[in-house]
């Protein structure tokens, strides 16, 4: 705590400094919040209902399970001196591969057909779940943008991030991570569809395991101690349950509310795919590598999700 005091940032300031050079980034964040506050007070009369309680625990323990999964990959830590490269990347691609999957299958394709039924046609379906994507994509905009984090290849990023310590730095690029994971399994049981929320409970929680292990062996790599590196792979799997709550909880009852929910929960996923884990596996010159992981990740959520939905 003493260290994150050391490097307190005003944030206000640079938030607004920020803002003013990239007004385009501050458009889509007040336009995705303005969505996302809509749903989560409409969300908020929902989860009143006792009658909603078990899609509540059922989230919750979807979310928990990304977090005991990335724990469980964590451990290693202990007893591994290094990870090659290479290896490493192969795990992040088969990690990326399910999360593409997951977003497909259990994400869109459950989000246009429940857009088709209340919308009438397949056109407006798709429509409901294409602006929900862009909910999504907007709000990771706004966080990549916004929050100081650190990526292993290209460094520190985000306003203040000289002004944070390095470790706190990995923190965040964590949680932007876990965060619209644990939201995908939270919408993914928002209507008490286990056809839907099982497979990609499942998904996340089995890519977070190679995930778990990356994050502590680069944080072991940059000198920090075992035994923190693996608490904070864990304590960033904790964003997980925490987004889960806030995924079901946006979505609540509300049936149109689904559909662009699922939506936004892919487009967020997405685009950490695209923005954030494929290009680290491929800076490297372990393309080949990173592509066949990617490729199995991806069979390997399409078999889940046929035999589990």
């Amino acid at each position: 705590m003493s260290t994150l005091l050391n490097h307190q940032v005003p944030w206000g300031h640079l938030l607004n400094q920020h803002a003013r050079s990239h007004p385009k980034v501050l458009l889509g964040m007040l336009i995705s919040a303005a969505g996302l506050l809509a749903l989560f007070v409409q969300g908020q009369v929902w989860l009143a209902s006792a009658t909603q309680s078990e899609f509540v625990r059922w989230a919750l323990w979807g979310g928990t399970a990304g977090f005991l999964a990335t724990t469980l990959g964590a451990l290693p830590a202990f007893i591994l001196k290094g990870l090659k490269q290479k290896h490493e990347d192969a795990m992040l691609g088969m990690a990326a591969g399910m999360m593409l999957a997951s977003a497909a299958f259990s994400l869109l394709l459950p989000g246009i057909e429940a857009g088709t039924t209340i919308a009438g046609s397949p056109l407006a379906g798709a429509a409901l779940v294409v602006a929900g994507m862009a909910m999504g994509v907007m709000l990771m905009l706004g966080l990549d943008a916004f929050t100081p984090h650190e990526h292993t290849q290209t460094g520190p990023c985000g306003p203040g991030h000289e002004r944070c310590d390095r470790i706190w730095l990995f923190v965040m690029a964590i949680a932007i991570h876990n965060l619209p994971e644990g939201m995908a399994v939270g919408v993914g049981f928002a209507q008490g569809d286990l056809s839907v929320g099982l497979p990609l409970a499942t998904a996340i929680a089995l890519q977070d395991i190679p995930e778990g292990l990356a994050v502590a062996m680069t944080l072991r790599a940059i000198g920090t101690p075992v035994w923190k590196a693996v608490g904070i792979a864990a304590i960033g799997g904790l964003l997980e349950p925490v987004g889960a709550l806030i995924g079901v909880s946006l979505v609540g009852s509300s049936a149109m509310a689904y559909p662009v929910g699922l939506g936004l929960a892919a487009g967020a996923m997405l685009f950490v795919v695209s923005h954030e884990v494929i290009p680290e596996t491929h800076r490297n010159g372990h393309q080949t590598t990173a592509t066949l992981g990617l490729m199995a990740g991806f069979a390997l959520m399409m078999v889940l999700d046929t035999s589990m939905g």
